[in-house]
């Protein structure tokens, strides 16, 4: 018996960023109960879609929840770019680079994993173990019926991948590899965790949500022949001016992936979506609903179909006060 017959379906959650007491939440909604230290369900299993960490003031909690989950065999989950962010952070660069870490230690790149390193500071071997983990945590995943990857699929790449590394695991050589701009290992990592992104103009910014100014957006990779930038935009921040009607260049359509309508169904995370959860397209679910900026988090039922459909979404809003600290006994929960 396949584990497919073995089970009825899989549920599947969006980026969680440290709303360790909302994931707890919904998995009890879902109908998954600790036993043992961990969340378990009879018949389902969970996969998390990547971006466990940062941001949120649960972090721990949500490392440690998911974490058990995958170890006890009750969950899977894919590498987000937030976790390949850390271990490029928090590991230096080979001697001949003319930096001192994979990910420089810059003041944007400080803020992003400033929550993650505070709320492990008093924990230092359980971060090195966290970091550890990471690097056994695949990119991708393709089950029997499903696929499974944070930012976007390109199937060219993934192939790429496979041949590479056939269970889409990174280590610290190709992590290395994928922090040189222009390499192979560069534009499958970024490809897979944050997807494509098309450059502005000269001179012009987004200021988003988030507190941070962008030069470039997230652009989507479901539209069979997009012909403008708005065709594209998929991100919660409007475009700057007129630029939703700006024709996309010979350029722009290179640096685009596509999934067409006739693939198998497919979960992504990653672009922070807002307001009731949706399909933008009839075989793509996104599962990101800004859970760390009090939207929702976000899981989808999956039982086998071909054709997804909105009704099987499930979600907890994001309590304000989620923004306060753990207390200890949530994070030694068992």
């Amino acid at each position: 018996m396949s584990e497919r017959d073995a089970l009825e379906g899989y549920d599947l959650i969006g980026d969680v960023h440290g709303c360790g007491a909302t994931l707890a939440t919904l998995l009890e909604r879902l109908g998954y109960h600790q036993r043992d230290g961990v969340y378990r369900h009879s018949r389902r299993k969970v996969i998390f879609l990547g971006d466990l960490i940062d941001r949120g003031p649960r972090i721990r909690l949500a490392v440690s929840i998911a974490r058990r989950m995958v170890e006890a065999g009750e969950a899977l989950i894919v590498l987000g770019n937030h976790e390949v962010n850390a271990l490029a952070y928090c590991h230096r660069a080979p001697a001949e680079s003319d930096r001192e870490w994979l990910r420089e230690h810059t003041p944007r790149h400080n803020r992003i994993v400033r929550e993650t390193l505070a709320q492990y500071r008093d924990h230092p071997e359980e971060w090195e173990q966290t970091l550890a983990w990471f690097l056994d945590i695949p990119l991708c995943l393709e089950l029997d019926g499903l696929r499974v990857v944070h930012a976007c699929w390109d199937q060219a790449l993934i192939d790429e991948l496979r041949r590479q590394r056939p269970d889409t695991r990174i280590d610290l050589d190709f992590l290395s590899e994928a922090m040189r701009p222009g390499t192979r290992a560069s534009l499958i990592l970024d490809r897979l965790t944050r997807g494509s992104h098309l450059s502005l103009p000269d001179g012009m910014r987004i200021h988003s949500g988030d507190g941070f100014t962008r030069s470039s957006f997230r652009a989507h990779f479901w539209a069979r022949q997009p012909r403008t930038w708005g065709d594209v935009v998929f991100q919660p921040d409007n475009l700057p001016d007129e630029l939703e009607a700006r024709e996309l260049s010979a350029e722009d359509r290179a640096r685009l992936s596509y999934y067409g309508p006739d693939q198998p169904p497919l979960f992504i995370g990653h672009y922070w979506c807002e307001g009731i959860p949706a399909l933008p397209a009839p075989n793509i679910a996104c599962l990101d609903y800004s859970a760390v900026k009090f939207g929702r988090l976000v899981a989808y039922r999956w039982s086998g179909e071909e054709r997804l459909d909105a009704d099987r979404f499930v979600w907890v809003d994001v309590p304000l006060e989620e923004r306060a600290r753990a207390m200890p006994q949530e994070i030694d929960f068992d």
